[in-house]
């Protein structure tokens, strides 16, 4: 019974070894998990009936699992490269056949579409072409490389203080004689093409608390006249109700982009203090075209394309899954995973709801293995290995001890 006892020893230490050795082997591959033999004593009760004074007849691996803790994180300089902190797994599609990874190695192939190593294609929820992530059943992630559409401006908003100790000016307005308005600014604004014209407000004390709005496009001025007035009351705020707010200014801006342009531009903000005149605020809505200039990815897997216009737009957003059971998953190498009875069906979601980790975008999570432990259980392993070989050689000796007898 010894040899048999020291042969299941030997081949449990020789696999427990094989264990070791592959932890040790994949230290530095990012996302792999480490694995731990599992033993389990091996009894035969049927030789011995009932009771309980019998011996093992050696030792067997139960299981072999991985563990499926958290590995360290590290920086990277590839903004595709994507960490998860806490559960989940990316969700990768080769050719509709779905696999789940730790490994957030990530580029873009000739398509556009983000894959791994493998050319596997990394899932996710897409995006329509104005920016809107739409949830439901996760696809191959694309991303758009190409120009930005510009967009013409319609909207804009100002928000300028006055200063309340200026006086009527006793020239007429002109655009050339900055003594004839009590002061002005400027902003750029788009056209449908995505050109770019300058408008700008120059405003004339008319009276007490009272003004007018004079515009011009390009340099030249829009209408003959004030294109609005401005009413304030005795505590220097504006009075809606007779001050032309919004101002609906059309803007010419040639007969290639449709003639005349008209923008609503909102003075609902502007104050009259006894201050000096400053702009705290202008905005407008348009924009010329861009070219993109980067990709970034949100903690909630947003996949954010910035361009050359200082726009920003939505792409996609990166799908997690996560199992009742991680260990039941079945390993396929290349750091890929595949779902089985065992693990139960994926739990799909966005990152950073339900049960699902964040994303750390430009980083990547390293081997949980390590390394010091693993070396002390390969000596431990070896140990053991030897001690199984010792026995086999006693029990050896003591058939050889017997064979001897006379």
């Amino acid at each position: 019974m010894s040899f048999q006892q020291g042969l299941s020893g030997l081949a449990a230490a020789a696999r427990n070894l094989d264990v070791i050795g592959n932890n040790v082997a994949n230290s530095n591959t990012v996302g792999a998990k480490s694995s731990r033999a599992e033993f389990a004593d091996v009894y035969a009760n049927s030789l011995y009936g009932a009771g309980n004074s019998f011996f093992g007849i050696g030792v067997d691996i139960a299981a072999i699992h991985q563990q499926f803790t958290q590995g360290d994180i590290s920086t990277t300089n590839n903004p595709l490269d994507m960490a998860i902190n806490g559960r989940g797994f990316f969700r990768m599609s080769d050719n509709g056949t779905l696999t789940y990874t730790r490994n957030g190695q990530f580029l873009l192939d000739k398509n556009g579409y983000i894959t791994n190593a493998q050319g596997s294609r990394l899932t996710g929820f897409p995006a329509d072409a104005n920016g809107r992530i739409a949830a439901g059943v996760p696809g191959d992630l694309r991303l758009t490389t190409g120009d930005i559409a510009p967009k013409a401006s319609s909207e804009a908003a100002l928000s300028v203080n006055l200063d309340a100790r200026e006086t009527t000016p006793t020239a007429a307005f002109s655009l050339t004689d900055s003594t004839s308005y009590s002061g002005a600014t400027s902003m750029a604004v788009y056209d449908t093409q995505g050109q770019e014209h300058t408008v700008a407000l120059y405003f004339r004390n008319t009276g007490a608390n009272t003004w007018d709005v004079f515009a011009s496009a390009d340099g030249t001025q829009v209408g003959a006249a004030a294109v609005g007035n401005l009413s304030f009351g005795t505590d220097g705020k504006l009075v809606a109700a007779t001050s032309t707010t919004p101002l609906s200014l059309t803007v010419p801006v040639g007969a290639a982009a449709g003639g005349n342009q008209t923008i609503a531009i909102d003075l609902s903000k502007m104050t009259q203090f006894g201050t000096s005149f400053s702009v705290s605020e202008l905005t407008q809505n348009g924009y010329a075209t861009g070219r993109l200039a980067g990709f970034s990815i949100s903690p909630d897997g947003t996949i954010l394309a910035r361009y050359s216009n200082g726009q920003t737009q939505a792409q996609g957003q990166v799908a997690l899954a996560n199992f009742v059971n991680p260990q039941g998953l079945q390993p396929l190498g290349g750091n890929q995973w595949a779902e089985t009875a065992a693990s139960g069906q994926p739990l799909v979601g966005a990152p950073d709801t339900g049960s699902l980790g964040v994303l750390q975008a430009g980083a990547v999570e390293q081997s949980n293995v390590d390394l010091t432990a693993e070396l002390v259980n390969m000596i431990t392993a070896q140990r053991a290995y030897q001690a199984n070989a010792q026995t086999v050689r006693t029990q050896d000796q003591v058939l050889q001890t017997i064979v001897n007898l006379r």
